[in-house]
């Protein structure tokens, strides 16, 4: 995927802040509460427990803290919206630093506590405008504690779905900023104004080359919820099995966005 050419719509960074330690903090409650036998709990992350889940949300997390112990790029190379489409990197890896994380802290509920008391410590001594060598490039602590804001939602989610019952809440802020990213990224991947894709309350975005439409009712509209969007913008979800179960509504010829998803991974 080529550099995004749109730019990013700004994110305000007080309510990102607030968004990222809003649902750090709800998955914060979730996990204290879990036994033993719910962390053992397969999730559909391959063959990752809910424990293995659990540490890797504490990993998205102190992913900044390790970007701040990199010398600091002479300058930005990268764009929010590049980030979506960087995400496929060494699973490999990935699992073994997961593994490593569940082995040298057994204690979740504590790990989590830590993880985000030394956020708060590094958000007070970096300024905003801090680069960050990230897996997109170049980018500003600001741009980067978005993405963070997207991981998070996206393993609440994982984190739903692997334990029978739970229910951790969205924050607000982090759902409304992870649903607005993943749309603008589809736009940067389908660029055009043929159809109208739409995520109440969040988002509303134009995409997929074709005659543009300017008045009345688009021939070309896809409307969502925001989990639904973002359980198919990073695969969680197949297009054709969320239409069949009328989880998302496509109407007209442009409104098939099957060969465009997932966006990221």
């Amino acid at each position: 995927m080529p550099p995004a050419k749109k730019r990013a719509r700004t994110y305000d960074p007080v309510k990102i802040r607030a968004a990222v330690f809003g649902q750090l903090g709800h998955v914060q409650d979730a996990v204290r509460g879990l036994s033993a036998e719910q962390l053992a709990l397969p999730t559909r992350l391959g063959a990752w427990t809910v424990r293995e889940l659990v540490a890797h949300i504490g990993m998205a997390v102190t992913a900044i803290g390790r970007a701040l112990d990199l010398p600091e790029p002479a300058k930005p190379d990268a764009v929010l919206l590049d980030w979506p489409f960087a995400t496929a990197v060494n699973s490999a890896a990935i699992d073994e630093f997961t593994r490593g994380v569940v082995h040298d802290h057994p204690d979740l509920d504590a790990y989590l506590a830590d993880v985000a008391d030394t956020l708060e410590e590094q958000l007070d001594t970096h300024p905003g405008t801090r680069l960050l060598r990230t897996n997109a490039g170049a980018l500003p602590l600001a741009d980067y504690l978005v993405t963070r804001v997207v991981e998070l939602v996206v393993h609440t989610d994982d984190l739903n779905a692997a334990v029978p019952g739970l229910d951790v809440p969205q924050d607000r802020q982090a759902l409304a900023a992870c649903t607005r990213l993943l749309a603008d990224a589809l736009a940067v991947k389908a660029p055009g104004g043929s159809t109208e894709v739409r995520i109440p309350p969040y988002a509303v975005v134009q995409c997929v080359e074709g005659l543009r439409h300017t008045r009345g009712t688009p021939p070309n509209v896809v409307e969502t919820d925001p989990l639904t969007w973002i359980r198919l913008a990073t695969g969680r979800l197949e297009w054709k099995r969320a239409l069949e179960e009328a989880e998302v509504r496509a109407s007209g010829e442009r409104a098939d966005l099957g060969g465009l998803l997932p966006l990221m991974s």
